[in-house]
């Protein structure tokens, strides 16, 4: 049978705007021949119902109130009353049912889960209509910040689901070492997450809007702004860190406490802030900054066995990096020569690494020669064959 006659429906709680890892693996499986649609959430004003990419790929949004909630996050849970707790509860099990509904009729060949929130859906799907089911791991949700209280949940569901999927894929070696003993199965296939070798020009993107006059080098952090990612201690590092901007790319729940941070530390004329930008538009700014950071804490099994969108990114840049000292992390930093290491949480370490850098052209210059070199390999497109074989191989039975 031809690729073209296979379906695959891919499925995601987000309203697949920014998600690089998806939108590439749904494209390389569209180029490969087969017909793909990404199912996701709808925010009315901010995202189609339907759209058809210029890859080819398909995507149909689901819901409202889901969407406009991740766009927009309303108070915390806890501050709920019963009334709004059941509310949010019946819409998001309407936005699965719905979900649920639009596979079934669809008859695909493969039904690819991202992440565990979307893993039951796609589970039940599956067994309805007879289609096969592949789940990527973006993280390990049962050891994850912000699911320490439902990690034993978590584990029950992928414990039960994973072992009897046709395909597993997730994102490092660590985390595929992880799933295996954890849940007695072969090692799920690693598909970092980096980006697709874009190249783009020099420029000065970030200097010229955010009106930067002084010929400081500019410190990038790029990615959600959350808990547990380093970036209050960032903050604090720029004060001791004379002679540098700092830009922080990206929106999230400790947004607010980063900026009443920044003032009240009196930084507002070197630390700055940027709305999440389109993803497209975001290589413009990675490029335009003088070095990248990502100063990750160790505060659960998921940031230690990380790497990052942010890392490859970095790399595809030319950018010299400031990284925490973690396993994989460090792998790649350390394989490549891509720049200084410090230990997680260790503030004065992040300090004396982001001087050397600062203070350092030559250094600068040393590590952008060896990230524009390992650029070359630690692109998409040196491992999205992966994905087409994994897909081949589930589809002909050989994973079933």
């Amino acid at each position: 049978m031809l690729k073209s006659q296979h379906a695959i429906d891919m499925l995601v709680w987000n309203t697949f705007q920014n998600d690089a890892r998806v939108k590439n693996e749904a494209e390389t499986l569209a180029r490969a021949g087969y017909r793909v649609t990404v199912h996701a959430l709808h925010a009315p004003g901010y995202t189609e119902k339907r759209e058809l990419l210029p890859s080819g790929v398909e995507v149909i949004r689901h819901g409202c109130s889901q969407g406009l909630r991740l766009l927009k996050p309303r108070k915390h849970t806890a501050k709920r009353n019963h009334i709004e707790l059941f509310a949010l509860l019946v819409g998001r099990l309407l936005t699965h049912l719905a979900m649920i509904g639009s596979l079934v009729r669809r008859r695909s060949t493969v039904i690819h889960a991202h992440d565990v929130n979307v893993l039951p859906t796609a589970w039940l799907a599956s067994k309805l209509s007879g289609a096969r089911l592949v789940y990527d791991a973006h993280e390990i949700s049962s050891g994850r910040e912000g699911y320490r209280k439902i990690g034993r949940l978590v584990s029950c569901i992928e414990g039960a689901i994973m072992p009897k999927a046709a395909g597993n894929i997730t994102t490092t070696d660590a985390r595929a070492k992880f799933f295996a003993r954890a849940y007695r199965m072969p090692r799920p296939l690693v598909l970092q997450n980096r980006p697709r070798l874009v190249k783009v020009e020099d420029n000065d993107r970030i200097r010229c809007e955010l009106d930067l006059k002084e010929s400081f080098p500019i410190v990038l952090y790029q990615g959600g702004l959350q808990p547990g990612r380093g970036l209050e201690r960032l903050v604090k590092s720029a004060k001791r860190v004379a002679g540098a901007y700092f830009v922080f790319v990206g929106s999230g729940s400790i947004e607010v406490d980063l900026k009443t941070l920044v003032k009240s530390l009196g930084l507002e004329s070197r630390v700055f802030f940027i709305p999440t930008v389109p993803l497209q538009e975001l290589p413009h700014y990675t490029v335009s900054a003088d070095i990248g950071v990502q100063p990750i804490e160790n505060t659960c099994l998921n940031h230690f066995t990380t790497d990052s969108n942010k890392l490859f990114e970095y790399v595809i840049a030319k950018l010299p990096i400031v990284a925490s000292d973690l396993p994989e992390i460090s792998r790649v930093v350390k394989r490549h020569d891509l720049g200084l290491l410090v230990r997680s949480g260790d503030e004065d370490e992040l300090v004396t690494a982001l001087i050397h850098l600062v203070e350092s052209s030559k250094l600068r210059q040393r590590y952008s020669i060896n990230a524009e070199k390992a650029s070359k390999t630690l692109s998409w497109e040196e491992q999205e064959q992966e994905l087409v074989a994994l897909y081949n191989s589930v589809i002909s039975g050989e994973h079933s």
